[in-house]
């Protein structure tokens, strides 16, 4: 049975299913800036915790410079050995200084056997050599270049240390020599996008003789290190008991369109034009939700923390004493800052770490516009209301529609054959006024009230009427009446 090394990284520990096997040879390839380097160092750091030695072998940083890097993370590396192999030490020469340093008039036999014997005086557990670029250039030609990485990965092997070979991977000129031959293989990618931070996010491409989680992994690097954020796998967490009961919403008209109310373990769609009270219906729940001592988290991608916080308490609902309490999670996320992974790993620890019970995602624009592919956006929702589904959280989103009335509406993508529930608000024309319609349209767990009904906000409170029975047409946004009935 083999044993796992940590790499220093709690995410992709995660992901390689408890880290790397002991004694192999690895590379960790990936496009300038993704991290290559951190990411050594904190493989390197978390070996020496436990009193291993570490060497990192550098062939084109100096070693003021990886200082440089450890000290902005405020890194450790005590009991780690940075040797620079420099061109007279490599040249065997040691009086002779060059001015111009010309790879291919070194011999890369020369080059390898001053990385072995650093490797024999210090003995290491971990080693890394940065980067394998510089040694592809020394060898001129590929056979060449695979004979040498072949012999390297022997002796590594024999030595029983574990080693970590950072290549430059560029689009133009992909080498695959190396990832043939090393035990793992770690794909790094940064990603431009046209507005915001730059987008990060790894793959395992091969792990040897090991299982581990297949896919693409957003990633940030922060001061401290490279933070993985594992792709979420909502199958993971099936088995556990669901409780069934329905959510009250503290609205006797609102839970009676639903016969009953929301249950738990469910996710609700609330769709329709903008400022019809999509969010002050997700507020609601929250609200009751907090009243039960349960916890709760909102994100707002499209509204400031302290506008939606002074919109609900003009509807009578004061936030603050269950902000203040942890009881409602109220968080401000800004798009352009943010990557999915991310968002859906905060979702995840919140709900694992504070027990939320209910989460809003208000709303699904503000979630789009942070992912880089549209596509992309339907399968990672699909796992993560599956996952709160599977661990009994009542899930609201809220998605603006295009348009204000009848056949001009539109939305910007079709999510709701994801949701369990599909709670619809429209405007409509009616006594010369605009007013606000609200049907429920889906409820997958059984059946529902199938009537439309006039919903206001007034007065500090939010009303729901009895159904429009003598209307006709509510929905297209300019209804016949047929007169005998009193609206709100």
């Amino acid at each position: 049975m083999d044993s796992r090394l940590s790499t220093g990284i709690a995410g992709l520990d995660d992901i390689l299913h408890g880290g790397l096997a002991k004694g192999f040879l690895y590379l960790v390839e990936g496009s300038p800036g993704a991290g290559k380097t951190t990411l050594a160092l904190q493989f390197l750091i978390a070996g020496a915790k436990k009193g291993e030695k570490g060497l990192y072998i550098s062939l084109a940083e100096s070693e003021a410079e990886l200082r440089h890097v450890a000290d902005s993370h405020g890194m450790d590396l005590k009991n780690i050995e940075i040797c620079k192999i420099s061109p007279p030490e490599i040249a065997g020469d040691a009086g002779k200084q060059y001015t111009v340093f010309q790879p291919a008039e070194v011999e890369l036999s020369d080059v390898l056997e001053t990385i072995l014997a650093r490797v024999r005086d210090i003995n290491p557990s971990r080693v890394i050599i940065d980067s394998m670029s510089e040694l592809r250039m020394l060898a001129r030609d590929s056979l060449r270049y695979r004979r040498q990485v072949l012999s390297l990965k022997q002796f590594f092997e024999g030595q029983d240390c574990t080693t970590l070979l950072l290549d430059e991977r560029f689009k133009e000129n992909h080498e695959t020599q190396v990832q043939t031959i090393a035990h793992g293989v770690l794909s790094m990618e940064v990603l431009s996008r046209s507005y915001g931070i730059t987008r990060r996010r790894l793959e395992v491409l091969k792990i040897r003789a090991s299982s581990f989680r297949e896919g693409y992994h957003d990633y940030i690097i922060v001061k401290g290190g490279v933070l993985v954020f594992p792709r979420l796998v909502s199958g993971e967490h099936r088995g556990a008991a669901v409780m069934t009961e329905n959510l009250p919403s503290g609205v006797k008209e609102l839970d009676s369109l639903f016969n009953g109310g929301v249950q738990r373990g469910t996710s609700t769609l609330i769709a329709g034009p903008t400022g019809c009270g999509k969010s002050t219906l997700c507020t609601q729940f929250v609200m009751q939700a907090a009243k039960r001592n349960e916890k709760s988290a909102i994100f707002t991608f499209d509204e400031t923390r302290q506008s939606f916080r002074v919109r609900s308490r003009g509807l009578g609902m004061d936030l603050d004493p269950f902000l203040e309490k942890d009881l409602i999670h109220l968080e401000q996320v800004d798009p352009a800052e943010l990557s999915p992974g991310e968002f859906i790993h905060r979702i995840r620890r919140g709900v694992e770490e504070k027990r939320w019970r209910i989460v809003v995602i208000d709303s699904l624009n503000g979630l789009m516009n942070s992912m880089s592919e549209e596509l992309a956006l339907t399968v990672q929702l699909h796992e993560l209301l599956s996952y709160l589904n599977q661990v009994g959280v009542a899930s609201f989103m809220v998605l603006a529609q295009y348009g204000l009335l009848g056949a001009a509406m539109s939305s910007p993508t079709d999510v709701s054959y994801l949701a369990d529930n599909v709670l619809l608000l429209r405007y409509f024309e009616a006594m010369g006024e605009v007013r606000q319609a609200i049907s429920v349209v889906k409820r997958r767990s059984g059946p529902h009230e199938r009537s439309i009904r006039e919903m206001r906000m007034s007065s500090g409170k939010l009303s729901i009427g009895e159904p429009l029975k003598n209307f006709v047409g509510v929905l297209s946004g300019t209804p016949e009446y047929r007169g005998g009935q009193d609206l709100l």
